[in-house]
């Protein structure tokens, strides 16, 4: 596997990936953010924008950005008002940018788990 970042979604509450769940990266700086790339996950659950960015990523933190709510409301999933998930907000650090970074997300609209993959 090469270096750099990858990115999964699955919703877990259906079974199915997460096809069209928009999604942007961004790099922080000190005092500034610096966005690598945006787009939305494809039918295969993979977020395939990203792979033509690995050699811009150098050490430093990451957030990644799921709009969450947008997403279920377009698969018509009934959401309150204020949702409990709206724009999720995921901050990483990357160490050494030589080794492969898979995010699998595992979402639903009252939750996530996401850990560490590809070492």
């Amino acid at each position: 596997m090469n270096a750099g970042i990858s990115i999964h979604v699955v919703d877990v509450a259906t079974g199915k990936v997460a096809e069209g769940l928009a999604i942007r990266v961004e790099r922080l700086k000190e005092a500034s953010r610096e966005l690598i790339c945006t787009g939305r996950i494809a039918a295969n659950g993979l977020f395939v924008e990203l792979t033509d960015h690995s050699p811009m990523f150098e050490p430093g933190q990451y957030e990644v950005c799921l709009d969450v709510a947008d997403f279920y409301r377009a698969q018509g999933q009934q959401l309150p008002r204020v949702p409990f998930l709206d724009v999720l907000v995921y901050r990483f650090g990357l160490d050494d940018t030589q080794q492969h970074y898979h995010l699998p997300f595992k979402l639903t609209a009252w939750g996530l788990s996401c850990f560490r993959g590809g070492a």
